[in-house]
């Protein structure tokens, strides 16, 4: 099997572009900007969508289902949400189709069939939601409200990139009402937690958790708290979004409650998500010049096991003994896949898997079977080893779990050697185009400030990040006083 990956080093953005498609992930479709998740890359979506639904189900939510258009009245209705999605929106006006009498055979706009009011394609579902909390919420016996939906939604993105930025898109979108301001701000603050905690563990993606500023903030929102990793690029990406969005939402709609004293209150909103574009993440944070690398506990197979042989009866010998490893792996909860396809060769399917970025990749011939052994490759450290057939299952659950601790370690030391502190705007440039990376900086705290730079190096504010060290300093750019450092980079 032929991989021929572009270097990342000679051209990174084509690396990732050729990886995706040639890894079976995703390609692009007949429809200008949208994607076709392949089943391999679905495959790691479902494991991504598994594990945050069960975290979210044990932080007490449950799912529901919203539609997928939204009237344009109710669209508008929270304005700055309305403003900030308008030039992304997807608006269907007519219902119908007819044919077309000046070309036969083709169809046409019926117009007769126009909607008495126009639809918007969701490109986020507060609206549509908050409608409808209108009628669930009478009462504080009816609070918190914890909904989460798993949809998609259409943002008509001029510049697409498979998984990163697509006009359609796979996410799961958290909507929750609070009686309380405390309690809305907990909740948001806890879904980051969450969103953390699942990148790290589970991405093996080191985060860093942070405020975003006024003008990179939700559409609506009065605080927007992020995740944000850095790829193997040096560029950053924001993996994670959780949102406070105050009473905004409810004055828009008008949902309020009866509190304990008997008062009609507006209630306290948060929204927050995750997508597809977790699937980019994973790729750009731990992929290397052969293939994928996928840390084992989203890995679609974790382990792979192919037999080497000449002829018919050594594949049925050594498929007997695999068949019972196969068993015993599975028995613990792992992943496995026999490939005793004839038609490829044992290179063809190294090659294959290396490409897949398979954790554990097995091989074993008629001398393995005669000697009790096998040999087994590491796909984070590309390592081989011959190891006893008896001690198969212990060595498998030991080294995925290293390779798992092994690649966050790596991302995290990779992460840690790029994060610079800067003091002047001249060595802020220069690590930006030289290092690359996150840069610590002053900032004095002003959007023309923050705008001025984005305009000048296309690096932006990342975020605040949380717990932050206040310490006295000068705006790396305008020099006026500022009272903490903030997180630059250029992002995806």
């Amino acid at each position: 099997m032929s991989k021929n990956l572009t270097k990342r080093e000679t051209d990174y953005s084509k690396w990732y572009n050729e990886l995706v498609v040639k890894a079976n992930l995703a390609e692009n479709s007949g429809v200008r900007g949208c994607m076709v998740i392949k089943p391999y890359g679905y495959a790691i979506w479902e494991k991504m969508q598994a594990e945050l639904d069960r975290m979210f189900k044990e932080t007490g939510h449950e799912n529901a289902y919203f539609p997928l258009f939204v009237p344009k009245s109710m669209f508008e209705a929270e304005e700055k949400n309305a403003e900030g999605f308008a030039k992304e929106c997807a608006v269907v006006t007519h219902y119908r189709l007819k044919n077309d009498p000046d070309n036969q055979g083709k169809l046409m706009v019926d117009p007769n069939a126009k909607l008495e009011e126009e639809l918007i394609v969701r490109p986020t579902s507060e609206a549509i939601i908050w409608s409808t909390y209108k009628g669930w919420i009478q009462s504080y016996r009816d609070l918190p409200l914890l909904i989460n939906q798993w949809a998609n939604v259409v943002r008509w993105e001029m510049r697409t990139r498979l998984f990163l930025r697509t006009a359609e898109f796979l996410w799961q979108e958290g909507h929750t009402a609070h009686a309380l301001e405390t309690e809305a701000i907990k909740e948001a603050e806890l879904i980051l937690d969450v969103y953390g905690n699942f990148a790290e563990n589970f991405m093996a993606m080191p985060v860093i958790k942070g405020l975003k500023t006024e003008s990179e903030r939700f559409a609506g929102a009065i605080e927007t708290y992020c995740i944000e990793g850095l790829m193997q690029d040096g560029k950053a990406l924001q993996a994670g979004t959780s949102h406070f969005l105050g009473q905004n939402f409810a004055k828009a709609f008008d949902v309020k409650f009866t509190s304990k004293e008997g008062k009609q209150e507006y209630v306290w909103a948060t929204s927050w998500g995750v997508s597809t574009r977790l699937i980019g993440a994973l790729i750009m944070t731990h992929s290397d010049d052969l293939g994928l690398v996928l840390p084992p506990n989203l890995a679609p197979i974790q382990v792979v096991i192919i037999p080497i042989h000449k002829t018919d009866e050594q594949l049925d010998a050594i498929s007997v003994k695999i068949n019972e490893i196969v068993a015993e792996l599975r028995k613990k909860g792992i992943s496995v896949k026999y490939d005793d396809r004839t038609a490829y060769k044992p290179g063809w399917k190294f090659a294959e898997y290396e490409l897949k970025g398979v954790p554990l990749r097995i091989a074993m011939g008629p001398k393995d079977l005669e000697n009790g052994t096998l040999e087994i490759a590491r796909r984070d450290t590309l390592e081989k080893q011959n190891i006893s057939q008896v001690t198969v299952v212990e060595y498998v659950e030991k080294t995925l779990k290293e390779i798992q601790d092994n690649l966050y370690q790596k991302a995290l030391n990779y992460r840690e050697t790029h994060i610079t502190e800067v003091d002047s705007f001249e060595e802020f440039q220069e690590v930006l185009e030289t290092k690359g990376g996150f840069i610590s900086a002053h900032w004095d705290g002003t959007p023309e400030t923050e705008e001025k730079i984005k305009d000048l190096t296309k690096a932006t504010i990342r975020c605040i990040p949380l717990n932050n060290k206040i310490e006295g300093g000068k705006c790396v750019f305008t020099g006026e006083k500022s009272t903490q450092r903030v997180l630059f980079a250029k992002a995806y």
